[in-house]
């Protein structure tokens, strides 16, 4: 509960502060070092700035691993209240920054902020498989799992229980050591594959731009979204014209009220395309190396496929009932969209 209210909070101050220079903030200061005085504990995104965020994940990994030191070698016998609760409700000086950090990354990231998460991906990846890969923490875990049924607990501690032990063997723990060894590299590989997916997927979305110089290829179009595309092309020197990019705030509005079908046609296209021109921010090798990490990754767990280890924490389990439920949807559904296709269609 802790982390998600953070994480709203986050998204709640992020968006009119993105756009505001940051406030001078102390020398020698770090607001993830202190508490933060704000209405419900928001985060002060006017005094953060890119040089705080990589000290204060540093900082949060490392007490995460003094709590998580203390807990495996707690020389009492393992319980719910010393080992699962006290596992759920650590980490909160890396949540902080944590929520904030990928909220901004999620919402509006840049170079800068591209750049720190190539720095502490690789940090994070370890210490998730310190936390699961911990051979003396996962028998403790083990031991509550498995008296879970005589220990008196309330249905949401069982349910916490249950989902701490699965989240620890999916994790790798019960793996043996020589695939332990393995396991790690393949989840560094894949921290590593996937920020160079980032880095050029924000390259594409911020070099594409769709440059309207007619007033008619506006139509349709409400006035704020007008208005905020003549603003981006002031922003590109580019006045009198109207500017419209890959962002959410751009594109989704274009594509649901512009009634200029070419247009539509041609930021759907590039939208849809990121990472498939074979330059140097194509995509699709580094997704094949994904793909592969995947498939090694889920065997090694003793799942045929990434689908198969993916949907057994799922409602849906295998991927055969995937395929059963969209055979069921796909012909009413086929010929509702053919209906709709004859009653939208432009006359030929």
């Amino acid at each position: 509960m802790k982390r998600g209210l953070a994480a709203v909070a986050a998204v709640a101050m992020a968006m009119p502060c993105l756009a505001q220079p940051a406030a001078e903030s102390k020398p020698g200061t770090n607001p993830f070092f202190t508490e933060w005085a704000t209405p419900f504990g928001m985060a002060p995104f006017d005094t953060i700035r890119p040089e705080h965020f990589v000290p204060a994940f540093e900082e949060g990994i490392a007490q995460r691993k003094k709590e998580i030191e203390a807990i495996a070698t707690n020389p009492a016998a393992p319980t719910f209240q010393n080992t699962v609760e006290a596992l759920e409700n650590g980490g909160l000086a890396l949540s902080k920054v944590s929520d904030v950090f990928f909220t901004l990354t999620g919402a509006e990231t840049n170079d800068g902020l591209q750049a720190i998460n190539k720095q502490v991906a690789p940090l994070l990846s370890a210490l998730r498989d310190d936390v699961r890969l911990n051979e003396t923490l996962f028998a403790r875990v083990k031991a509550v799992w498995e008296k879970r049924d005589e220990a008196k607990l309330t249905p949401e501690q069982k349910r916490l229980v249950e989902e701490t032990y699965k989240d620890f063997v999916r994790g790798g723990a019960n793996l043996a050591p020589a695939h332990k060894t393995r396991f790690r590299q393949i989840n560094q590989d894949l921290s590593s594959l996937g920020i160079r997916f980032g880095d050029n997927l924000l390259k594409e979305m911020n070099s594409w731009r769709l440059v309207v110089e007619k007033k008619e290829d506006l139509a349709g179009l409400p006035p704020g979204v007008v208005a905020a595309a003549a603003d981006a092309a002031k922003a590109a020197k580019l006045e009198g014209k109207w500017v419209f990019t890959l962002q959410s705030p751009s594109i989704w509005p274009f594509l649901t009220f512009a009634e200029n079908r070419e247009l539509r046609k041609q930021i759907l296209t590039a939208y849809t395309t990121r990472g498939d021109h074979g330059d140097e921010t194509d995509n699709k090798l580094l997704l094949t190396k994904i793909a592969s990490l995947r498939a090694e990754r889920a065997k090694l767990l003793g799942f045929p496929t990434w689908a198969d280890f993916v949907l057994d924490d799922t409602m849906a389990k295998t991927p055969a009932r995937v395929y059963e439920l969209l055979d069921r949807v796909w012909k009413p559904a086929l010929e509702v969209a053919k209906t709709d296709a004859k009653r939208t269609s432009p006359p030929r």
